[in-house]
């Protein structure tokens, strides 16, 4: 073989590396195809996202939803004070958008919330001279806005979160000491989910909660919901919400706490999925604060496998995980942007601020 010809010979080996090198890194790069996420999931549960009216105004934003998800939840603008934010004067407008844009296009639609001691407006609690209300008009008046509320979309929202958060953070307290329980004492939980079911029949009631996979917190939860169960109060279902994290919680933990809350007969869903960077409230897990960004390949990797195990986890408990709904849309805008931290990005969803899925993604819908 002449010079020449080593050279063509050389050149077509390169070539050839090359070419099967490429074509087994492109193997490798997923491609995200027409399906959506909900898509993968048809044949397990809806997946579901907390959305806001001005987000259904964005035309690339509407186009992500629809291909991703089959349920919504309205993030904020059915929280009590928003939607009832004077005694006689109810907002119905960005409630309406949701639900109307949930109807004309087949989604589901979860209503959240009709009972919490945040975002409740002031005016529930006091009467006209600024005075603290009594039981009965307390719970007159969480009747009122309750039926006013549920009456308004019954047929249209399938599932409420009724009650929200009432079990205390404090392992030394069953109940949070919120301004319902001081005035109402736990009847206030119960005569809720009475409302809800007397306004609309068919919705499935959920008690809402965090940390609800915790042992310490999850027994007490577990103690309210079958009391509530065994006095026949109707309570369907637990929403676990899932503000959860690169490091927690685990695979086991997860299991016995989905098994826990089924064995009252009741379901489940993960209603506010999340997974932070941050584990201490400050910094991220790994070192690269200070770097432009905080999101390092480290901890998109570690998002990734937790991801890819929770949702393994819900699977393997299909019929009893009816739904995940996910908080936010994608790492352009998520709550934890300024919580706990005001002002300090986080990067907790499977999508990045282009609206592009994130490794996260993928673990998620190989399966």
């Amino acid at each position: 073989m002449n010079s020449s010809e080593k050279i063509k010979f050389s050149f077509l080996v390169c070539s050839l590396a090359l070419f099967f090198i490429s074509g087994s890194l492109s193997a490798q790069q997923p491609k995200e195809d027409k399906k959506g996420l909900k898509d993968y999931y048809k044949n397990f549960f809806p997946i579901g996202v907390a959305v806001t009216p001005r987000q259904l105004e964005d035309s690339a934003q509407r186009k992500f939803i629809l291909k991703h998800f089959n349920s919504l939840t309205a993030e904020n603008v059915m929280k009590m004070a928003p939607i009832h934010p004077e005694e006689h004067r109810y907002n119905w407008e960005g409630a309406d958008a949701i639900v109307n844009f949930a109807t004309a296009n087949g989604l589901k639609v979860r209503g959240h919330n009709l009972c919490w001691h945040t975002q409740a407006p002031k005016w529930m609690f006091v009467d006209s001279m600024g005075n603290q209300v009594t039981k009965e008009v307390l719970l007159g008046r969480l009747k009122a806005h309750i039926y006013a509320v549920v009456g308004r979309y019954k047929g249209k929202i399938y599932a409420w979160d009724v009650v929200n958060e009432a079990v205390s953070d404090n392992p030394k307290e069953f109940l949070r000491n919120s301004l319902w329980y001081k005035i109402c004492g736990e009847d206030y939980i119960t005569k809720a989910f009475e409302y809800a079911h007397q306004a609309d029949p068919q919705a499935m009631l959920f008690y809402n909660d965090y940390n609800t996979e915790y042992p310490e917190k999850r027994q007490r939860i577990y103690t309210l919901l079958k009391k509530l169960r065994d006095a026949g109060v109707p309570v369907h279902a637990v929403g676990l919400q899932g503000h959860w994290s690169v490091k927690d919680p685990s695979e086991e933990m997860l299991k016995q706490a989905i098994n826990q809350y089924a064995s009252l007969g009741i379901k489940v869903q993960v209603t506010e999925l999340d997974v932070s960077i941050y584990t201490d409230g400050n910094i991220p897990e790994q070192a690269g604060a200070a770097s432009n960004s905080p999101f390092t390949a480290e901890l998109q990797q570690q998002q990734a496998e937790q991801y890819g195990k929770f949702f393994s986890v819900f699977r393997q408990h299909k019929g009893t995980v009816t739904g995940v709904t996910f908080w936010n849309l994608s790492d352009r805008y998520s709550w934890l942007d300024n919580f706990p931290v005001r002002g300090r990005k986080n990067y907790p969803l499977l999508f990045d601020k282009d609206l592009q899925p994130k490794t996260a993604y993928w673990n998620v819908i190989r399966f």
